[in-house]
């Protein structure tokens, strides 16, 4: 009996399009982190601003009063910047998540029989 050679062209083209798909969801990955990493930059560099602007106000107060009100107004700016941050924080986590979810439910091909 004289058997059919195998085919081996639908498991290169499966291992194909499940490569084409990982790379796409790490170019994805990889813009998301960039994004992030830019905003992040951003904030770090106001945050210096921030306290260099303290440190302006601290030197020319004239009295106590005056020293502690600069800090109490620098200290509730700051909070909010934090409350700021975790929301970034949490919406950054979010979009990551979102596109390796979306990567794994939809980017990936389905085995067939």
């Amino acid at each position: 009996m004289v058997s059919k050679p195998l085919d081996p062209s639908p498991l290169f083209k499966l291992g194909k399009e499940q490569t084409d798909a990982m790379l796409g969801m790490q170019k994805d990955l990889i813009d998301t982190y960039d994004q992030a990493s830019r905003a992040w930059f951003s904030r770090v560099k106001s945050e210096v601003d921030h306290w260099s602007e303290l440190a302006t106000k601290l030197a020319g107060t004239r009295s106590v009063p005056e020293a502690l009100e600069a800090y109490q107004k620098c200290a509730a700016e700051r909070m909010q910047m934090a409350a700021e941050d975790g929301l970034r924080m949490t919406e950054d986590c979010q979009r990551i998540m979102q596109k390796i979810t979306g990567s794994l439910s939809n980017g990936w091909p389905k085995a067939s029989s």
